[in-house]
């Protein structure tokens, strides 16, 4: 742990260094390879102070005083004053250690020249203890401790008294004697015989001496030792005030506390020796020292038991982290990286609060940060491998990333991280969070438009149901949130205007003709915007202006994206949509068109569907649009431009399944424009065509042709219309109702009127009218004055017979041209009633007049005689008579007809007759009196 070495730092200068040439003197550093060849620091102890003169100077005037002088005393003095300046100075004096033993055998004699006079005029514990000093110092150990014991019982009182004890229990120790040095060293720590400093130093040497014992003594040995610690190092202040002679000590204590505790139960033999308080100023150190000897013994386990120890044990100690970093180093160092990683995760979890992340110094924040990163990125690359379970790893990942962003200089980046890491997790919610972080909510990061453009398209996906989860599920109008987020910030970003055209595309889909407006008029005005993009937003905006029915504006816009697709920059998937934005180019315009037919503009309406031809010469649509363009003027009434527009359109596409309607529209527009002629031409066209197509269609040819024969009769061109009647009526229609009847008829008085052959048509009308079931007014006058006329042909022919021998065949003859034609005025009886009766009594009259004429005109027989002769004649009068009352009778009937028909030509006819056949009767002149109204003046 390198935060607690910086302490123990300066042992490993002292690690060499001997304190003098004392007899008890022991190296660290230099221990035997087995416990028991184990040896202690030894400690120095303070002098006096030096006097404020060059050392070696002094040195040398003690040396010459010591080799000049004969008396003992002066000669101990000397050898005194040479070793407390070397001592005190740390200086070489110019004194050579075999010189020096060489004056130690010396002065021994001195101090037993002394002790045997008796007479010394110093202090004798001082005199005896530095006697000591001197056998020891030549290697007289035994007599050395002989003068030490000899201090102690003759002088127990004498301040040197505990320096002697110790210097005897030093002697034990080094001897092998741990039971006995054990005792010295008690005899000092446990009474009054030693003080400061050197009680210390018999603490330390106290736990030296239990522990050379062996196992048995190591729990005592154990506490000993900590109580050396713990008056070493009181506090945690005191920890960086060790003064330089007590490190080496203090670091020897915690190597043995830690080797004890290595072959006992490690951490857990720590805890029972530092009871009952067991977080010490120390305790870390401790641990530490266990922790990396267990290291150094290539038992890793142990060494991460020991450092988990500590931070169980003391979950609030500031030195925590460096137990768990090191845990980090150990299992590194051991090659074990699946447990290296493990113990980052651990110190990053322990860490993770705020708080206790706060509460960190720099050097292990730096630690946290840089294991968060190592373990986010393994994560991520494990993710990528898909090795083990890709979510987990993405999810541990991301976790990583999300928690070391926030306390990173690359905050963006690491949001960023988090979010990618979090989105391979499929866990979008915190993926979309962190992009918008690291986007939006930081400073400096140089790539956070690529977050921003990453949270979107997340969105996107999600909108689009790619990813998409119970707590992710984003629709349109999210992603319109999140774009306007981007593109006010990151506007100038080149991904923006295609992100402008897929959002106007997709409202456009979803029917939201406002938005996809907005969005394709930004991507369109957009400085970075590449041609496609402009392409795409220029098609949603034509689409928008055409779903809201307005056309102007979609034109512009389909020229400006046809425009484009017929650019140099064009892709081919433009280029290849170029003939349908043709279309829709056309299709604007038609719409023009319709809206201002609709709008009452037949002009403009007009202009705009014939200048969709030169949008799209020979299309369907141009097609529509001049056949349209001629309904229009057709339903303007402008008949002749109408014409005109249908005569072309006939002209420019004959087999255009429009066409088959133009002759219809030019029947109406001729009709229309006052020219009955050329539409019934129209219609006779109609109907050979249908002629020659399919026998199926002959019925609708023969309506064609009859509505042609009716505009000819409006023209007057009747020799056309009756050619169209004849060929009808030779098919001997028959009428399946009233109104058949009557149309049948109508042609045959036409015919009648003004055909080649009236009477053949008259006899049709006349038996058709008789026949029928039906019956107009129109039509029974019709039929009553054919059959008059028929009855008047009739009765020419009978007039025209005349009665010649033999008289049976001739009266044969005449009688049946009589009842010829008196059938034909019966049948105008009973057609025209009161309307052709007065006409057809006349008739009637004059036939049977006629009769009874001819047969008293007629020539008797040449081979009669007189008598024969007279006979004759009174038989044919016999025979006439009859015929002229029937005669009389019928124009009398006549003449009283007048008070139901009224006086009229055939009554004034029938009238004359009678004063010829009954002049005594009718023969009288007659004056007709008007009869004035009621009311009136009667001429007083």
């Amino acid at each position: 742990m390198k935060s607690l070495r910086v302490l123990l730092l300066p042992l490993s200068l002292f690690c060499s260094a001997s304190f003098g040439q004392e007899s008890f003197s022991v190296e660290l550093g230099q221990d035997g390879e087995t416990i028991a060849d184990m040896r202690p620091v030894f400690l120095k102890f303070e002098s006096r102070p030096l006097p404020a003169i060059s050392p070696a100077e002094v040195a040398r005037r003690y040396q010459r005083l010591f080799n000049k002088a004969d008396e003992p005393s002066v000669r101990v003095d000397a050898l005194n004053r040479l070793a407390n300046i070397r001592d005190r100075s740390g200086q070489d004096i110019g004194l050579p250690p075999e010189e020096e033993t060489d004056m130690y055998r010396q002065v021994i004699e001195s101090y037993e020249t002394i002790l045997e006079r008796g007479g010394y005029s110093g202090p004798m514990d001082e005199l005896l203890y530095q006697m000591a000093k001197a056998h020891a110092l030549i290697g007289q150990n035994e007599a050395s401790v002989q003068r030490l014991q000899q201090l102690v019982g003759q002088y127990p009182n004498s301040p040197l008294v505990g320096e002697a004890r110790f210097r005897v229990a030093e002697s034990a120790f080094a001897d092998g004697r741990y039971v006995e040095a054990e005792a010295e060293y008690s005899t000092l720590v446990d009474g009054e015989g030693a003080v400061g400093d050197l009680k210390n130093k018999a603490r330390y040497m106290l736990g030296w001496s239990l522990f050379k014992q062996g196992p048995q003594a190591w729990e005592r040995a154990g506490q000993r030792f900590v109580a050396v610690l713990d008056e070493s190092i009181p506090s945690t202040l005191s920890l960086n005030q060790i003064p330089e002679s007590s490190v080496d000590s203090i670091d020897d204590t915690l190597r043995i506390l830690a080797l004890m505790a290595s072959r006992r139960d490690g951490a857990e033999t720590l805890m029972g020796w530092l009871q009952p308080e067991a977080s010490r100023s120390w305790t870390p150190l401790v641990f530490d020292r266990l922790a990396d000897l267990y290291a150094v013994q290539t038992n890793p386990e142990a060494s991460v038991a020991t450092n988990r120890a500590f931070v169980s044990n003391f979950p609030k100690h500031p030195q925590r982290a460096g137990f768990m970093s090191q845990i980090v180093d150990v299992w590194s160092a051991a090659g074990r990286p699946v447990k290296a990683r493990d113990a980052m995760a651990d110190y990053v979890a322990l860490f993770n609060d705020q708080a206790e992340y706060a509460g960190l110094d720099d050097g292990y924040r730096t630690k946290w940060r840089k294991f968060s990163r190592f373990l986010a990125d393994f994560y991520y690359t494990q993710g990528d491998d898909e090795k083990g379970n890709r979510v987990e790893n993405y999810r541990a990942a991301a976790t990583y990333y999300e928690g070391l962003a926030s306390r990173s200089d690359a905050g963006g980046e690491l949001y960023r991280l988090a979010g990618d890491a979090w989105l391979q997790a499929a866990a979008y919610p915190a993926a979309l969070r962190n992009f918008q972080v690291a986007a939006y909510e930081l400073s400096g990061y140089d790539y956070a438009a690529d977050a921003g453009w990453a949270a979107v398209a997340l969105i996107r996906a999600g909108a689009r149901g790619e990813a998409v989860s119970s707590e992710f599920n984003p629709d349109l109008a999210d992603l319109s949130v999140e774009t306007d987020r981007f593109v006010a910030k990151y506007g100038a970003d080149n991904r923006a205007p295609e992100l402008l055209a897929y959002l106007a595309n997709r409202w456009l889909e979803s029917g939201n003709n406002d938005l996809a407006l907005q969005y394709a008029v930004q991507a369109v005005d957009h400085s970075k915007a590449a041609p496609e993009t402009r392409y795409a937003g220029w098609l949603v905006t034509a689409q928008v202006h055409q779903n809201t029915t307005e056309y102007s504006l979609a034109e512009g816009a389909w020229r400006e994206a046809l425009a484009l697709a017929s650019s140099d920059s064009a892709t081919p998937t433009m280029e290849q949509e170029a003939p349908e934005l043709r279309q829709q180019l056309a299709t604007a315009i038609y719409r023009q068109g319709e809206q201002a037919a609709e709008a009452g503009k037949p002009a403009i309406a007009v202009a705009h569907f014939q200048r969709i031809e030169t949008v799209l010469p020979g299309s369907e649509i141009a097609i529509k649009g001049r056949f349209d363009a001629a309904n229009t003027l057709l339903r303007a009434s402008d008949w002749q431009p109408a014409i005109n527009e249908l005569n072309r359109f006939r002209a420019d596409y004959p087999t255009h399944d429009l066409a088959s309607d133009i002759g219809e529209k030019l029947v109406l527009a001729y009709t229309s424009s006052s020219q009955p002629i050329r539409a019934a031409r129209e219609l006779i066209d109609i109907a050979d065509n249908q002629s020659t197509q399919s026998e199926s269609t002959g019925g609708d040819a023969l309506t064609y042709r009859l509505r042609a024969a009716e505009l000819f009769h409006t023209g007057e061109a009747f020799d056309q219309r009756n050619a169209v009647y004849a060929d009808y009526l030779a098919t001997s229609p028959i009428a399946a109702d009233a109104e058949e009847h009557i149309r049948l008829q109508t042609m045959r008085h036409r015919l009648t009127e003004s055909g080649t052959d009236p009477a053949q048509w008259r006899a049709k009308l006349v038996s058709a009218e008789l026949e029928s079931d039906w019956h107009s007014t129109q039509t029974l006058q019709w039929a009553a004055r054919g059959s008059l006329a028929m009855g008047a042909e009739a009765a020419a022919e009978f007039g025209g017979v005349e009665l010649s021998m033999p008289l049976e065949e001739s009266l044969a003859r005449k009688q049946r041209a009589m009842q010829k034609a008196q059938t034909h005025f019966r049948n105008a009886e009973s057609l025209g009633g009161a309307g052709v009766l007065p006409e057809s009594l006349f008739r009637r009259a004059e036939l049977h007049r006629i009769m009874a004429r001819d047969l008293m005109a007629s020539t008797a027989p040449d081979d009669l005689n007189e008598l024969e002769q007279m006979q004759y004649t009174m038989l044919l009068e016999e025979e006439a008579y009859p015929f002229e009352e029937r005669a009389i009778a019928l124009h009398s009937e006549n003449h009283q007809g007048i008070a139901t028909t009224g006086f009229n030509v055939w009554v004034e006819k029938s009238l004359d007759v009678l004063a010829k056949l009954h002049p005594g009767r009718y023969d009288r002149s007659l004056r007709w009196m008007s009869v004035s109204a009621e009311g009136e003046n009667d001429g007083v």
